[in-house]
């Protein structure tokens, strides 16, 4: 009798075990997934699409999101695609490649200026159309400008320019769309400043503005119209 009662409560042990150690099993992954997932689309962009033309509109949008180290540190780097040895110098990372971007602003009718070389690239202001960036992302209060979301040191108003270049952004590999000074890399760059102003001649600071933009990887959706 004892050893048949012996041998039922094993067995009920057994089983009390195996239930604890499924509802265990059922719940963790479940949780921590919901807890880190993140959809990346905004504005009718994501990562499977990062990239869209308006031709009535007249503008190009396309996928981004935050790199919270520039919120606190300078860089020269406004927007670089992530695939690009630039990728993680900039202020914010694009999904759409310099090439998509070039050819997207192209079809809207944008002229690139094409001026910039290597060697003029210190005396020389980037061309080309100026182009106007709205910024937009889940949550926010209304479609920021570029100028709201980068800090100039001298508060000079950003002007970016469809500078083109897409020859040199092909070989160097970069990634560079909007670079902060006139850049013979960057598709578009500001053309208030040299190339240099930022990291040899500490003319100008940039960071991101931290009292506006949301948190480190947020994904966000960049309109950009030609000025004309």
């Amino acid at each position: 009798m004892f050893k048949g009662l012996r041998t039922l409560l094993a067995v009920l042990v057994v089983l009390g075990l195996v239930t604890v150690a499924g509802c265990g099993a059922k719940e963790t992954p479940t949780s921590t997934k919901e807890n880190t997932t993140q959809t990346m689309e905004v504005a009718g962009v994501s990562k499977e699409s990062p990239i869209k033309v308006n031709k009535e509109e007249g503008t190009v949008t396309f996928l981004g999101a935050i790199n919270a180290k520039y919120l606190y540190e300078t860089t020269r780097h406004g927007i670089v695609f992530e695939g690009g040895s630039n990728g993680d110098k900039a202020i914010f990372k694009a999904f759409a490649t310099p090439e998509a971007f070039y050819n997207a602003v192209k079809e809207i009718g944008g002229n690139p200026g094409n001026n910039m070389t290597g060697k003029n690239k210190e005396q020389t202001q980037v061309q080309g159309d100026i182009l106007d960036v709205v910024v937009t992302w889940e949550g926010a209060d209304k479609e920021y400008s570029l100028n709201e979301l980068i800090i100039d040191s001298n508060n000079k108003p950003l002007k970016m320019r469809f500078g083109g270049n897409l020859e040199t952004a092909l070989n160097v590999k970069t990634g560079c769309l909007f670079c902060l000074d006139s850049c013979p890399a960057g598709i578009a760059s500001n053309s208030n400043y040299t190339y240099g102003a930022v990291e040899t001649r500490k003319e100008v600071k940039y960071s991101g503005n931290k009292d506006v933009l949301p948190s480190d990887g947020t994904p966000l959706a960049f309109k950009v119209k030609v000025k004309k």
